[in-house]
């Protein structure tokens, strides 16, 4: 509301807030004012995006042209009479819509687990009173009491913060709990420097303060998160554009075919209505039927095989949107990283020593074996029931005790051989906390602070043989080894102890320093293989993170990216960065960057706008809410299952199960192969259909009757196509397919190479069926009736065995991808039987018009079947030679001639 709102209250002194918000941070709000304030602003939740219904999904399986086609074809069906033709046709809808609705039903509604932090009370002072409210029952203006373990429920510019630290991972990135304070920042500060101000949706780890809710709703900064993932459409995948592009051109295919089928007859002599009805059958014979069905099944294969493997797909066409990937945008927390702090080195006097888990062998020096000892010694945090990850407190207390549980020192051991007898708690002033131990009948005192601040209160340092004085050239070389560890991206401690006779020394005098310890947010084990696996694959990596600069670029480093020179860029240099606006040079430099540090929602949100704009495929890896805007503009949004926030992982297409980076290359292979499978079963189920339409079309033109009926022609798209056809979407693929780079993201389903190659084998088949007929009727002098059941069989067979037409161009002629699909076997057997009851049953060979066409007329059929077959494997013999010649060392490729090296 006007009067309430605040711009920019980061900017602002705390007592100018108040003022602006009139309030009294020692009275808050009054009862009365509250609910007024209320009523203004309404409640503090985020706005509920209208999730899909079951209808809209089931409406969307029937929005693409192909199948409006159908729908075509049903009508013009039913108004000529050939019901048996419609129902068929009504069957294929209904079965393609049933696999996709019940595929796609248990997709996402990405922002309703933001509604959950509604549920939370806070404590607020109202009326010169604490008491707990409801979340939702917040206001600008009210006072909120913050304390460690607490969940900020609204924005809020801090009055007070006693070593307050919060962990704000889930809206910046960042992988350390934060430090905040009350001063005033700058005004053009991004949420990552903001240390005066508490966000909606982040965690107290430790400390207490308080704070002036700001913002609240929708107008906090998470709130304005939920706002851009609701307003960020994802894209049409490509293999949706793919196919709505093949539906298209079908569509005025199949126009021109039968209306100059339709003309040619007229002018013929034969009868419009018999015309009309050859026309239909032509129009049928066009559309391959099998084509939604048999795409659909094919996808929801594939997502079946990446559950397998953890990759939860909630799109169906986000299965082969993979396969066409070009960039992965990557956050680096929790997706590259483990989402914790570890102990990675320790600088000593005597130099550096990085530190592994090998157990006790570890503490042999008694330099690291005294920082390990200071370090689990002079903490807060508690073990837990025995696992790392069980430990409670702060990140950095926690990868203490981890290190020297890791290597001996137990903090059983410890507690048993040095009992904690007083703690000096962490002196925001100093920046220093501080423990002391009993050690017989002395004292050991643990200290731990800010590097800077302990140097100072250290005069001495540990050496091999024990303490040394540390002189002024001693504290320059400490701070030129902190500087040096910084700049690489580490977070530093520094470690001091003393001895004394009392437990009531002052704690922070006459220190001797043991060492700087070192932490990182440690690399996923599994990242550097398969950043590999994706720069073999041709597929760009580029990390973005909330994190600062440096602690971003020696993690891309240890993972690999930038080999060529690693590419950095902070979020502050693309503030008001605009694709439309901004110069070549600014949009190459950002496009080639392999890095992006400290950026926020909307910058994630651009990039991913940016290369889509530049023809790339964009995949988009995160677990933040942060996240969650690109995650839903993406081509493809990957959400991390174990560590992702319930909003990343709803907002994604896919969801990877056991967060491991490597998942996404394997389904990467499966999209890959995927697509290769679909445009190899296009290529046979169009190569089957132009031989139908031709030989239809050609018979008519050359005065002879029509040599298949339009029912004849349903059933061989609906029976002897579609199984094939399947069972080449089941195809596992090859082993380079994953070391070749992606194809071009707007190269269609059906190019220029495929149509001729589909024309080629349409023709051949053509040539055959209509050698069998004519032969039927002028050879053997079988009636028209018996020559069409002639023709209907060498069809029919010809299409069968022209599966084997569509293998790879590299592969053998008997060991191939083809020939080692069990699913191509059972499918041919299948068909086979399917085409002997069309003839030999009564009951079926009616319906379809199919007298039997004696002995003889079979072995024309059967004998001119293999026809196509032989052609093709000649042609495909002489393409490999060439291929061979041009592709030296190739090998065996995933796809349908004559597009090997790139599917």
């Amino acid at each position: 509301m006007p009067e309430l709102a605040l711009d920019k209250p980061f900017a602002l002194a705390a007592d100018a807030v108040a003022t602006a918000l009139s309030t009294d941070p020692a009275q808050g709000l009054s009862t009365v004012e509250a609910k007024r304030r209320q009523r203004l602003c309404g409640p503090n939740r985020l706005r509920r995006r209208v999730a899909r219904s079951a209808l809209s999904i089931l409406l969307h399986q029937f929005s693409g042209i192909i199948v409006w086609l159908l729908g075509a074809a049903v009508v013009l069906s039913l108004i000529l009479g050939d019901l048996a033709e419609a129902v068929a046709i009504l069957v294929v809808l209904v079965i393609n819509g049933a696999v996709g609705f019940f595929t796609e039903l248990r997709a996402s509604r990405s922002m309703e687990a933001l509604l959950r932090i509604a549920e939370v009370r806070s404590l607020v002072r109202r009326d010169g009173r604490v008491r707990k409210v409801d979340a939702q029952d917040l206001v600008p203006g009210d006072i909120v009491l913050l304390e460690a373990g607490d969940i900020v429920t609204a924005d809020l510019r801090l009055v007070e913060a006693s070593n307050l630290q919060v962990d704000e991972s889930v809206l910046t990135g960042e992988s350390a709990p934060v430090e905040k304070d009350t001063p005033r920042v700058a005004a053009d500060a991004g949420i990552g420097d903001r240390a005066n101000t508490a966000f909606r949706g982040t965690a107290i780890t430790r400390g207490a303060g308080e704070g002036i809710v700001v913002a609240t709703g929708m107008g906090t900064e998470i709130g304005r998160i939920s706002d851009l993932a609701q307003s960020a459409d994802g894209e049409a995948s490509p293999l949706e554009r793919r196919l709505d592009r093949l539906g298209h051109r079908l569509v005025w295919l199949t126009l021109a075919l039968a209306v100059l089928t339709i003309l040619a007859g007229v002018l013929q002599g034969h009868a419009f209505g018999t015309m009309l009805q050859t026309g239909v059958a032509l129009a049928v014979a066009a559309v391959p039927e099998g084509l939604p069905v048999v795409a659909t099944l094919c996808l929801a294969r594939g997502m079946w095989r990446m559950a397998a493997r953890n990759a939860l797909i909630t799109r169906l066409s986000s299965v082969e949107t993979l396969g066409a990937t070009t960039v992965v945008l990557t956050d680096k927390t929790g997706t590259l990283t483990e989402n914790r702090m570890a102990v990675v080195r320790y600088l000593l006097a005597g130099g550096d020593v990085a530190f592994e888990a090998k157990g006790e062998a570890r503490a042999g020096d008694d330099r690291l074996a005294a920082a390990l000892r200071v370090g689990a010694l002079c903490i807060n945090a508690e073990p837990g029931d025995g696992a790392a990850e069980d430990h409670g407190g702060d990140p950095m207390e926690i990868a203490l005790l981890t290190a020297a549980e890791a290597a001996g020192i137990g903090r059983g051991w410890l507690k048993e051989h040095y009992p904690r007898v007083r703690k000096h708690a962490f002196d925001p002033d100093r920046r220093m906390m501080a423990s002391v131990h009993a050690d017989g009948a002395r004292f050991l005192y643990a200290v731990k602070g800010a590097p800077e601040a302990v140097l100072e209160a250290c005069d001495r340092q540990l050496g091999a043989e024990g303490p040394v004085p540390l002189d002024a050239s001693g504290c320059a070389d400490w701070a030129r080894r902190q500087s040096e560890a910084a700049r690489e991206g580490l977070r530093l401690l520094a470690l001091a102890m003393k001895e004394a006779a009392s437990d009531g020394d002052p704690p922070y005098e006459g220190l001797t320093l043991v060492g700087l310890v070192c932490f990182l947010d440690p690399l996923r084990a599994d990242v550097p293989e398969a950043l590999r696996a994706s720069l073999d694959a041709g597929v760009r990596v580029v990390m973005l993170t909330g994190d600062h600069a440096d602690t971003a670029a020696t993690i891309a480093r240890h993972a690999g990216l930038g080999e060529d020179g690693l590419v950095v860029i902070e979020g502050r240099d693309l503030r008001g960065f605009d694709a439309e606006t901004a110069g070549e040079d600014m949009r190459e430099r950002v496009l080639a960057a392999d890095v992006f540090a400290r950026v926020e929602p909307e910058t994630k949100l651009r990039l991913v706008s940016l290369f889509q704009k530049h023809g790339h495929v964009v995949a988009m890896t995160g677990d933040g809410v942060n996240d969650a805007p690109a995650l839903r503009k993406a081509d493809i949004g990957i959400a991390m299952g174990l560590r992702g926030t319930e909003v990343a992982r709803e907002a994604a297409d896919m969801v990877l199960m056991d967060d491991a980076f490597a998942t996404i290359i394997a389904a990467m292979r499966q999209g890959r192969v995927i697509f290769a499978n679909i445009r190899r079963f296009v290529v046979y189920l169009m190569s089957c259909n132009v031989s139908e339409v031709l030989v239809v079309g050609l018979a008519v033109a050359a005065g002879l009757p029509p040599p298949l009926l339009p029912l004849q022609i349903l059933f061989l798209n609906l029976v002897t196509d579609v199984f094939p056809a399947f069972a080449l979407g089941f195809g596992r693929g090859g082993d380079r397919v994953m070391r070749r780079p992606p194809r071009d993201p707007g190269e269609p389903i059906v190019g220029r190479p495929e149509w001729i190659w589909i024309g080629v084998l349409g023709g051949i088949i053509t040539a055959a069926t209509l050698a069998a007929f004519g032969l039927a009727l002028f050879w053997l002098g079988l009636d028209p009736q018996r020559a069409v059941t002639v023709a209907f069989v060498t069809l029919a067979l010809a299409q069968l065995w022209n599966v084997f037409n569509v293998r790879s161009v590299g592969g053998r002629l008997l060991r191939n991808d083809v020939t080692r699909n069990p699913f191509v076997w059972a499918s041919l057997g299948f068909c086979t039987v399917l085409i002997a009851l069309a003839l030999w049953w009564p009951g079926l060979s009616g319906i379809l018009d199919l007298p039997h066409p004696g002995a003889a007329g079979l072995r024309l059929a059967v004998g001119l079947s293999f026809g196509p077959l032989m052609v093709g494997q000649l042609l495909l013999a002489l393409r490999r030679v060439v291929w061979s010649e041009t592709r030296e060392g190739a090998t065996d490729s995933e796809t349908a001639a004559p597009h090997p090296p790139h599917d």
